[in-house]
């Protein structure tokens, strides 16, 4: 059966604009943002716009959701974001990248463990090429490695996978916005503490960094996770997976376009190779039955929801 029976044409692409998104991060990072300050970044990532979304959609979880939504932001912010900075500072930036790239063989081997999806040998194997893809793009000498950004590296990819599962195994009972936004409030108040412990008073922001910040926030955070859980409820996981893929290749792309980056054979064939991967993920990546589909949004109610009794 193919990936696009009962699925429009479209999800894929819309699915694919998070890791676009996240692609232009580390260029935004690096160029616009105060340095050596990832943990208040992360904060500023995910606390404003999740309270944004918040007081727009006016609702809070219910029942089990309360648990379940601490649950989801944890896993997908709250412990993510510190675990992919750790890697990032205790390990060889290329290192990181491919070490990441082996999410969507993390996602599948749970999603079986967890909702019982199997992946099949071709979607597999179209990640095994999109990794090896991933590696002839971003993968250069290794330099020193230590345990701790292993550590980090691959407690980044286990909770992220998880999440991505839970949020198919758990009917969303609200809109994307909702379920967006209470991921995002719950993350980043789990961040801003150990942000304001370990890094101390916020930073002076200028201009640059403002407009850094709103970007990563609105766009390459609040919009992006919108479009990727949109993904998840309708496709399967390791389909889904699979075109996070997508995020190296854009971020190699802007390194070239505006860090002067080397882009040789080697690149390309990477280049090549992570898009095959991407492409034939989606052919082979039809949505098994049973699958949650989260439901289309409500209407806003007129104030907060309230916990039952």
């Amino acid at each position: 059966m193919s990936s696009m029976e009962g699925i429009h044409w479209s999800t894929p692409f819309v699915t694919a604009v998070a890791p676009i998104a996240w692609g232009s991060t580390y260029l935004v990072t690096e160029q616009f943002l105060p340095p050596d300050r990832p943990l208040f970044a992360a904060t500023v990532r995910a606390l404003p716009v999740g309270l944004v979304l918040l007081a727009y959609r006016r609702r809070l979880p219910h029942g089990d959701w309360w648990w379940k939504a601490i649950v989801l932001g944890l896993c997908n912010i709250g412990m993510f974001f510190p675990l992919i900075f750790l890697a990032a500072y205790h390990l060889p930036g290329g290192l990181a990248a491919t070490l990441q790239a082996s999410s969507p063989l993390a996602v599948m081997v749970i999603a079986w463990l967890v909702i019982g999806e199997r992946a099949g040998v071709v979607r597999v194997a179209a990640a095994v090429v999109g990794l090896v893809g991933v590696m002839l793009l971003v993968l250069r000498n290794p330099g020193h490695v230590d345990t701790l950004g292993l550590v980090g590296a691959f407690g980044s990819v286990l909770v992220s996978a998880l999440g991505f599962v839970l949020i198919k195994r758990w009917k969303s009972p609200v809109d994307l916005l909702t379920l967006v936004s209470w991921q995002l409030v719950v993350g980043g108040l789990a961040l801003l503490p150990v942000a304001l412990l370990i890094e101390g008073a916020p930073p002076a922001i200028d201009a640059p960094a403002a407009l850094g910040f709103l970007w990563i926030a609105g766009v390459g955070t609040g919009l992006a996770y919108v479009c990727w859980f949109r993904g998840l409820g309708l496709m399967s996981a390791g389909s889904v997976s699979i075109i996070g893929l997508v995020n190296p290749a854009v971020g190699t792309l802007l390194g070239v376009a505006f860090a002067h980056e080397v882009f040789g054979p080697v690149q390309a064939l990477g280049m090549v190779l992570v898009l095959g991967g991407v492409l034939v993920g989606q052919r082979y990546g039809q949505r098994s039955h049973g699958d949650p589909v989260v439901p289309p949004a409500p209407e806003a109610a007129p104030g907060l929801e309230r916990c039952a009794a």
